[in-house]
Order: structure tokens, then C-alpha cells, then sequence
């Protein structure tokens, strides 16, 4: 191991330099025909690359390049952004949103105001801390989903909101729940135990000896965790990557990752090649940030359908990555925090009016017919829920059209079938695309939950409601 000199900065220091020079950031339409410049300069601080990237992604919004730059306490970054349809970003309301969300205001929230001018209302992707949240992870099996929501519906819990990916034969779960009884978070201490005992009593049957699971009541806390990011805590936790195919130079369905010292630097250089998808710059940086490296420099862009990533890191030590097997178990980390958000399976996207013991149902019905759960999100709005869920049947086949026309007849509401497909399309649009195609792919529902029922709706009152 590598060691090169780290100068302290005491954290009051730095909060000084923040108020003295805050980040300034510029939205720059003219430097580049077919796409929009989001350039930042901001004083550097652990994790705030991780912080903007997440801002662009909980938009919507396509990164086809950025470039990282971020030595000597300073960082200027670009990113080259349009929307899913492959157009810049006119709207004033969106640029001044950016704005906002990039600078150091960030801390202090959106204005309703301005959240009214943009057109709909921008919830961050948090986890909820004004409902009680159970954290579980534990072996997936087909119908998990189905028998954890029947627990909580026969204890009188409420899910307002759960989400779910599954990963190389583990799952992990954020699931939000109020008192059906008396509303609002379960407070009393005896029957959050009682929950907790019963969802780890599904949790470990059929567990062989010595596997890993875990079910835990996650505390409210003022600095709240985005939930995608969160995901991928558990899922690391849970050693999900140790069956990854990774090494230095290790591939795992065409995702490629090498790792080695830059002596004249002090850098390590980590080099991904994979497919291109939405939210994959989000999940690299991520993955790094929460193993404690730290992002110096870094170069990002797309050829067609392949995505190439260039970073160069150090540890928060300020040492480089000295042995192969720590360079092994990054690369290895890297291929799986990219595999996870690849869905295998049909996704259907579900529109329904909310009533107790929803999921329970929902999950009942898809069990029954034969059908396991690969990644799901739902969440409630008002009077109803909407949510997507990726399927298969339990050998991890593809779903027929049959069991889709009886899941529609069972469950009711609105459910379409959106896409069947082995990783999550990019939406980026070139300028030979079809205006119709686009026109399709504006109307298809997205997997993010802030956008989900307003999607649901336009394409609902476009071309009728599916499956009532």
C-alpha cells in the first residue's frame, strides 16, 4: 500500500470556504448542438459529487458525458445532459431548479413556488421517516414478497411504500408502514417488536444454516437516506457481490472493470466498460463513495449502446488501491452495483385505488399464478397506489401473455405490460429516431415513483385505461 500526503482541513474551515465562495452553477444551452452544459465549481467535500449526480438522476434526466476535475480542495465538474428524449433543457423552471438543487440552497429544500412553476412537485427519492421502516435482506425465494405483506396485513400494518431489488440470489427490502388502526408511524415499542420478531420468522424459514438475513426498524433521522442508495448499502452489506465474476480484469455480462496504480500520479485507475442504461453513473459513484474513495478525476461518455467510465481515486487515507486483493473486491463491488438495477423479466407497471392489505393481494396474485418477483417499487398518492413490478415465473422464463390477461382480471385497476427485456433501456433518443416512437417511449410509465402516476395518467387518458 501506496501512502501520499493528505493535508488536514478542519470541517469549520471548510463550512467557512463554502459560505465564502458557494458553488456556482451554469447551464450552458450554446457550447453544444444536441445537448445542455451543467457546469459546477463548488469548494470539494467527501460525497458531493454523489450528491449532484443524484440531482440530475431523480430529474430524469440522460448523462452522456461528464467530466470530473476535483484536486487542491476545489472540483469543477461538466456533465452533458438532456432529457429522455434526447433534447436540451429549455424549460426556465427545470434550469432554475438545477440551480437551486446544485448550490449550496440544496441544504435549505425547494420552494413549493418554484416546484409549482416546474409542473409537478419533486420529492427527492428518500427513505420515509414519517411512517415506521423495516430494513430486510436476507436469500430471495419465489413468493417472499407475498408472504412478508401477508405478516404485515395480519398485524394490522398498512404498507405505504416498499421497495425491493434482488441480486444474484439476495434481496433487499425498504418497506414503510403506518397503523391501520390509529394512522401515522406504529409507536408503541411492545408491537414494533412483535412486527420485527414476525417478519424475521418469514424471513428465516427455509434459511440454510449460517445464511446470511437480517430485519431491522429503522429509526427516524434528520438526515434521511435516498433510498436507491440506501439499496445498495444492504445489498453490500449483505455481500451480494461476492459472486460477481470480477477480479482486475474480470467481465460479467459484458461489464468489464480494470484496476491499476498510476505511480507517477498516486492515483488508482479504475476503467468500467459496460452497457449503457439510466442511473448507472449514479450507481458507480455511489458504490465508490460508500467504500471510501474518493473521486479526484474522472471521465464518462457513451459510444452507442456501450458506456466507458474512467476514475481516478484514491482511499480516504489518501492511499491507492496496493493489493490484488483489494483491487479484486472493488471491481468485484463495481460489477455488481451495475447488475443490480438490471431487471430481468416483465415489467408491469400497476394503477389501482388503495385500500388495506393492497400488496398483500397483489403478491398473493402473482404467487398464485406462478410468478416471481425480480424488482418491485410501489408507493401510495392520495386515494391510490401505483407501482412496477418486474416478473417471471419461478425458473426465471418469461411470463406469458395468458398469465398477464389473468393477473389483469384478478387484481383489477390498470396494469400494463410495459417492456420484457434483460436490462433497462436508455432513453436517449438520437435525431434519426421515428417522432413517433419518441412520442411512445414520453407515454411509456418510468420506474421512479415521482413520476409514476402523473405517466400512468397521460397514457390512460391517450389511449384508455388497460385491463379494468
Amino acid at each position: 500500500m501506496e501512502n501520499f500526503y493528505k493535508p488536514y482541513f478542519d470541517p469549520d474551515y471548510e463550512s467557512l470556504i463554502e459560505r465564502i465562495h458557494p458553488p456556482r452553477v451554469c447551464i450552458d444551452n450554446d457550447a453544444c448542438q444536441d445537448c445542455t452544459l451543467v457546469k459546477v465549481d463548488s469548494a470539494n467535500k467527501h460525497g458531493i459529487l454523489l450528491e449532484m449526480v443524484q440531482v440530475l438522476t431523480d430529474l430524469e434526466l440522460v448523462i452522456s458525458k461528464s467530466y470530473i476535475s476535483s484536486d487542491g480542495g476545489w472540483l469543477m465538474d461538466v456533465f452533458h445532459v438532456t432529457d429522455q428524449l434526447g433534447n436540451k433543457l429549455t424549460d426556465e423552471s427545470l434550469i432554475l431548479y438545477i440551480q437551486q438543487a446544485l448550490c449550496a440552497s440544496r441544504k435549505q429544500g425547494i420552494s413549493k413556488e418554484l416546484q409549482a412553476r416546474l409542473g409537478r412537485e419533486m420529492n427527492p427519492r428518500h427513505v420515509l421517516t414519517e411512517h415506521t421502516a423495516f430494513e430486510i435482506t436476507g436469500t430471495d425465494r419465489p413468493g417472499l414478497m407475498s408472504e412478508i405483506s401477508a405478516v404485515l396485513a395480519e398485524l394490522s400494518c398498512h404498507v405505504t411504500a416498499a421497495v425491493a431489488w434482488t441480486h444474484n440470489s439476495r434481496v433487499a427490502c425498504i418497506i414503510c408502514l403506518e397503523d391501520e388502526l390509529k394512522g401515522g408511524p406504529i409507536r408503541d415499542p411492545e408491537r414494533l417488536a412483535h412486527v420485527e420478531e414476525q417478519l424475521e420468522n418469514v424471513v428465516e424459514a427455509r434459511h440454510k444454516s449460517g445464511e446470511r438475513r437480517s430485519v431491522r426498524l429503522t429509526a427516524p433521522v434528520a438526515g434521511r437516506t435516498h433510498t436507491d442508495r440506501r439499496l445498495h448499502q444492504l445489498m453490500f452489506a449483505d455481500k451480494d457481490y461476492e459472486r460477481c465474476c470480477g477480479g482486475c480484469d474480470g467481465s460479467s455480462d459484458r461489464i468489464q472493470v480494470s484496476i491499476e496504480n498510476c505511480k507517477e500520479k498516486g492515483y488508482s485507475v479504475v476503467n468500467v466498460k459496460s452497457r449503457d442504461r439510466p442511473k448507472l453513473l449514479f450507481d458507480t459513484v455511489c458504490t465508490l463513495t460508500d467504500m471510501q474513495y474518493v473521486v479526484f478525476h474522472a471521465a464518462v461518455s457513451s459510444k452507442g449502446s456501450i458506456a466507458v467510465q474512467e476514475y481516478f481515486i484514491r482511499q480516504m487515507d489518501g492511499c491507492t488501491l496496493g493489493t490484488e486483493s483489494e483491487r479484486n473486491r472493488v471491481a468485484q463491488c463495481l460489477i455488481a452495483a451495475i447488475e443490480r438495477r438490471v431487471s430481468h423479466g416483465l415489467r408491469l407497471d400497476i394503477r389501482i385505488k388503495n385500500r388495506l392489505g393492497l400488496l398483500s393481494d397483489i403478491t398473493r396474485v402473482f404467487r398464485e399464478n406462478g410468478l416471481s418477483i425480480r424488482m418491485a417499487e410501489i408507493g401510495i398518492h392520495g386515494e391510490r397506489a401505483s407501482g412496477s413490478f418486474y416478473v417471471t415465473d419461478v425458473s426465471g422464463r418469461d411470463v406469458s401473455p395468458n398469465t398477464v390477461e389473468l393477473i389483469r382480471k384478478e387484481i383489477g385497476g390498470t396494469i400494463m405490460a410495459v417492456n420484457k427485456s434483460s436490462i433497462l433501456p436508455s432513453l436517449r433518443a438520437s435525431p434519426s429516431r421515428d417522432r413517433s416512437t419518441a412520442s411512445r417511449v414520453e407515454n411509456r410509465p418510468r420506474f421512479s415513483l415521482g413520476s409514476l402516476w402523473s405517466q400512468i395518467e397521460r397514457f390512460s387518458s391517450n389511449f384508455g385505461p388497460i385491463g379494468m
